[in-house]
């Protein structure tokens, strides 16, 4: 059996409950298959895979608080310490009822990858909680954030572990985690990213993952003598990466036709109405139902079947594993030329082989959604040095890296005589980097 094998078989024997997790590393490790069994003698010897896969460190805690009513709850919150070769644990915590600690692996596990991929010095972590801020008062949501980081003060810091927001946590989460957390510690510092521009937040980290997933799919489609403007665009979720996703799908010319939330999807032939969009989902917080409000001529359906529509180009911007194989088979058959992932993992491994298959440019999520962490860590820069930089020099520092992120992944793939294969390149191009600083560093 080969070395490979070996640790996927002990993966999926040691975390049987933890489906995610085992998905993200046999999709991984497979890729990595070109370096791994041209040093497979040393890299055994020296149990580097087992150490990649297994976390450096594993937090599980309790979250009391007590709600509006005066009835206490009891959450589980948890920070997985992934790998810190190449930097400080960096990775969102993610507020939803489906979090236990396989997603949080499996998150954690594809972070290290993509901050890797960026070239800035940031290693790999994820956190967050079941807890489910859906309905909640400004009160409740801050009693809760307050219990959790009372724990997990004790584990994080500016040059340590620097959590960010991720589903269920956004600037308001965020303060509240950030003004505990100074409470406790006594100290102002680059703790968090995605704080509030006030107390050393970054412009442009609002947009960043959106905009980083264009700049990327425009090179991609641009080193394969594609233009982006005038091609049909089909984005799922609603959320910040959808939103900022289509509005800089717009700027470059590109027609945006879905969007979708939990309960359902929108298509509107004639381009989605960005700022309809933004009051429904920024403002309002409302579902997506209240769309024919604005725009009679579209159309809302519920369930599922966002990409079941006639589009050039599908940016699966909502959740893991909400593309499948049956969506796949539409896109091909509609003559989509592009999927490229803004959300973490958001296509199944066999919708994943049948886009390459079918020869559709394929840009997974660790390159093509690495814009939301590239500018935390220009956030933690300007925390350091006490800076705040404009929107216009932040911006184009994230576009630098995106096209610098499709550049790589793009000669790795080339490099290990697969061209075209993204999925392999990016996860080339990020392993070498950590495997570097993980032996220079001794077996630790």
């Amino acid at each position: 059996m080969s070395y490979i094998d070996e640790v996927i078989d002990l993966v999926v024997k040691k975390n049987p409950a933890q489906p995610e997790f085992i998905q993200a590393v046999k999709e991984i490790l497979e890729s990595l298959r070109f370096v791994v069994e041209a040093n497979e003698e040393t890299f055994r010897r020296e149990a580097l895979l087992e150490r990649l896969v297994e976390p450096e460190r594993q937090l599980i805690f309790r979250v009391p608080w007590v709600d509006d009513n005066g009835n206490a709850h009891v959450n589980t919150g948890y920070r997985v310490q992934f790998n810190s070769a190449i930097g400080p644990y960096k990775g969102g915590l993610r507020l939803h009822p489906s979090v236990n600690l396989g997603i949080i692996k499996f998150l954690g596990f594809e972070q290290i990858f993509k901050n890797s991929l960026t070239g800035l010095p940031i290693g790999g972590g994820k956190g967050g909680s079941d807890f489910d801020p859906k309905g909640k008062s400004d009160r409740e949501i801050m009693a809760f954030c307050q219990s959790y980081m009372t724990e997990l003060c004790k584990y994080i810091g500016a040059d340590t572990d620097v959590p960010a927001g991720d589903i269920g946590t956004g600037a308001r989460e965020i303060g509240y985690l950030y003004g505990q957390y100074k409470r406790i510690k006594g100290v102002y510092e680059g703790v968090l990213t995605g704080k509030g521009l006030s107390y050393g937040g970054s412009l442009a980290r609002k947009q960043a993952t959106g905009y980083g997933l264009l700049y990327l799919t425009d090179e991609m489609l641009r080193i394969n003598g594609i233009d982006i403007k005038g091609k049909t665009v089909a984005i799922s979720g609603s959320g910040n990466v959808a939103i900022y996703a289509a509005e800089k799908a717009m700027e470059l010319g590109a027609k945006v036709v879905t969007v979708s939330d939990s309960n359902g999807w929108v298509y509107d032939a004639e381009g989605i109405d960005l700022e309809a969009l933004k009051e429904i989902k920024e403002v309002k917080r409302a579902r997506l139902t209240e769309y024919k409000n604005y725009r009679p001529n579209s159309e809302y359906h519920e369930g599922r079947g966002v990409w079941s529509v006639k589009v050039d180009i599908a940016l699966p911007c909502a959740t893991q594993n909400e593309l499948h194989l049956e969506d796949a088979k539409m896109l091909v058959e509609n003559g989509c030329i592009a999927v490229a992932e803004g959300a973490n993992m958001p296509t199944t491994l066999e919708a994943t082989e049948y886009l390459q298959n079918n020869n559709i440019l394929f840009a997974p999520g660790k390159a093509a959604n690495a814009g939301g962490v590239a500018t935390s860590a220009l956030e933690m820069s300007q925390n350091s040095e006490r800076l705040s930089w404009t929107f216009e020099e932040v911006d184009s520092k994230l576009k630098g890296i995106m096209v610098n992120i499709c550049h790589s992944m793009a000669d790795t793939a080339e490099k290990y005589g697969v061209k075209g294969n993204y999925v392999v390149g990016a996860n080339i191009a990020g392993f070498e980097k950590v495997v570097d600083a993980m032996n220079a560093q001794g077996i630790v």
